[in-house]
Formats: structure tokens, C-alpha cells, sequence
């Protein structure tokens, strides 16, 4: 996009043109340029008005009016449901919001840098650069952000988009085009990366505690993780003062502490010695390797009334993630080198 590279002097110049064209007096002139050079400078679109946005998103003025008002109407409410059992609620954006958001995405909240100690929903960060900080260590710490995205307002939103240099009516816009029922919709593909915009400058406070304290840091999500040599007990009612200040507040349920001698398990993953899937996880695999060779494919799927038919390709996905955890894992390797050999040299 031409915001990317252009100086503010290319844009002065081409601005000044079209202005002078539309009759604008050289104040008016002067404060547009104001408003847009910080923009500029941080590689951000100009947004003056709706009217703008909408020429920037390839969507009528009035379209993006009423998706900003009605922002109901534009959703898919469904469940889905978690390991646990419980259920998760998510509101997915119909198409032709979506695409607005991806472009909110891409061309404005991409060019805002985030903290070093979010790993998740990052280019180039994944749940393994969150867990390789905690590995080996004395205690590991693992506390849980209660109702996350929902607890995040669109006002705080809207003061983010403030943040980056919008003006308020512009702020107001895009923190609407954001949200759904006035906070941050699970769904939407936003508002990973808006929550982590929103939580950089507790990121920050965390962590310079946590360097003072040679306390290890890092947040995946609602997941943060601390590791080290440290009173919990001190450390948790600080974490829990930070985050009133952001509205929101820990589950009490899933605070977990964790010596040497329990499982260390962070984000689903176990941190002690080796980083690797978690015991259940590998024990699942196996005991379905277990059942492959001694009763083959057909009668395996029969005696666990399975009747999914992707069954292979399902089973091969957890084994292949257990070794993008750890790859030097053999008896993964050896289960993947088994299915190839078994199965997929067969289909192909």
C-alpha cells in the first residue's frame, strides 16, 4: 500500500493539490496535515471521516453506517465445545464484515508493535517460544485471565485506536466495526491482536517487576506464565492489582503453582525437563498405535463405533504436532514412520 513508503512530504504535496482543488482554506489545509503526519510516520492509512474509510475498505459509507450500529445483525452466534466439556461462545462476523476487519487488521493494528512477552496470535511467535522460557525451572506459576475477550470494553477499544493518532469520531467508527455488543467478540479476526495492543502496557508493568524479581514472563492469551525462584503469593495480589486497572481479573479456579516434583504443565504443554505433549495426550496416541497393529484399521474404527473417516489424517495431525513440540521425540517418530508406511504409501 502506498501509505507503507510515501513521506509525509510526498503527501503533503499531492494533499495540497487535491485540497486546493476542493476549495480548502490553507487552516483546513494546515490541520489536516497535522492530524495525518503522525499517521504517516507510523506507516498508519490517513482516516479522516466514514467517507474515507469507506473509499480505503471498498465499502459503501452507509454500509459501514449500519454495520456500526447494528453491529447484532452482522454476527453468527454459535458454540463449540472445549476439552473440558464446557462450552465456548463465539460471534463470527458475516463475510462482508469480516473482510473490513481483515483489512483493519492488515492495514492498521499489523503496524502497531506489540510486547516481546505476548507470544500468541503474532507472526513468528508460537505456543513453543511461550513454554522454552519455563523449562526446567524450580516453580512454575500459571494464572488465567477470567472471560477475556469479553471483559474488554469497546471503549477501551475505542481509546486504542485514540492511541494511534485517530480522532475520536474515527475511533469510535473503527472500535464499533471491532466490536459486537460493546466488547471484543471471540470470532472476530481483530480481536486476538487488538487484545494484545490493549494489554502492552500491562505487558510492560509485568515484566519489569517480574526482571526485578529474576522472575521468567510470558503471556499466551489470557494465559500467563511465571517462572523461578519467587513468593506466588506476593507476586499473584500484584497481578491481580494490574489488572483492575484494565477491568478484568483472574479466575480464581485456575491459578496453578507447580514445583519440581508435579507436572509442569504450561499452556497444555509440559515444561520440566523435556518440552513435550502431556502424558494423557501421548498415552492417547499410543494406546491407538496399540489398537491399529493388533486389530488393523477397519475393526479398530468398528469396535470404538468410530465413523469418522478421516480417522488417519486426524490421528497423524496429533502425532505430527507432538513432534513439532518435540522433535527429537522417538516414539512419535516411530508412530508417524509407522502410519506412512501403513497407510499413506497405500493411498498414494
Amino acid at each position: 500500500m502506498i501509505y507503507r513508503v510515501m513521506t509525509f512530504e510526498f503527501y503533503e504535496k499531492n494533499f495540497r493539490i487535491k485540497a486546493y482543488k476542493a476549495g480548502y482554506s490553507e487552516d483546513d489545509i494546515q490541520k489536516c496535515l497535522a492530524y495525518a503526519k503522525p499517521l504517516i510516520e507510523n506507516r498508519l492509512p490517513v482516516i479522516y471521516n466514514t467517507a474515507n474509510l469507506s473509499a480505503l475498505v471498498g465499502y459503501n459509507k452507509y454500509y459501514l453506517k449500519k454495520a456500526a450500529l447494528f453491529t447484532k445483525s452482522f454476527y453468527r452466534k454459535f458454540t463449540i465445545k472445549k476439552k473440558t466439556g464446557k462450552l465456548r461462545y463465539l460471534n463470527e462476523p458475516l463475510p462482508s464484515l469480516k473482510e473490513i476487519q481483515i483489512w483493519i487488521l492488515n492495514d492498521i493494528l499489523y503496524s502497531v508493535p506489540v510486547s516481546k512477552f505476548a507470544k500468541a496470535y503474532i507472526r513468528k511467535r508460537n505456543i513453543v517460544d511461550n513454554v522454552r522460557f519455563h523449562r526446567n525451572k524450580e516453580k512454575v506459576v500459571s494464572l488465567d485471565i477470567e472471560n477475556f475477550f469479553s471483559s474488554i470494553r469497546r471503549t477501551s477499544i475505542e481509546n486504542v485506536f485514540k492511541k494511534l493518532g485517530y480522532s475520536s469520531n474515527v475511533s469510535n467508527l473503527l472500535s464499533k466495526l471491532c466490536c459486537c455488543d460493546d466488547i471484543l467478540p471471540q470470532g472476530a479476526p481483530t480481536s486476538p491482536y487488538l487484545s494484545n495492543i490493549y494489554l502492552c502496557d500491562f505487558d510492560k508493568t509485568i515484566s519489569q517487576y517480574c526482571l526485578q524479581s529474576n522472575i521468567r514472563y510470558t503471556r499466551y492469551a489470557d494465559d500467563l506464565t511465571f517462572s523461578g525462584e519467587f513468593d506466588e503469593s506476593k507476586l499473584i495480589k500484584y497481578v491481580e492489582n494490574e489488572l483492575s486497572r484494565y477491568q478484568l481479573r483472574l479466575n480464581k479456579d485456575k491459578i496453578k503453582v507447580m514445583g519440581q516434583n508435579d507436572r509442569q504443565i504450561v499452556t497444555g504443554l509440559v515444561v520440566n525437563k523435556i518440552i513435550q505433549i502431556s502424558k494423557d495426550e501421548r498415552n492417547e496416541i499410543r494406546q491407538e498405535i496399540y489398537y491399529l497393529k493388533r486389530f488393523g484399521l477397519s475393526e479398530h474404527l468398528l469396535r470404538t463405533n468410530n465413523n469418522k473417516s478421516n480417522y488417519i489424517s486426524h490421528l497423524l495431525g496429533k502425532i505430527n504436532y507432538a513432534i513439532y513440540i518435540n522433535p527429537n521425540d522417538k516414539d512419535m517418530i516411530e508412530y508417524k514412520s509407522y502410519i506412512y508406511e501403513k497407510y499413506i504409501k497405500d493411498v498414494n
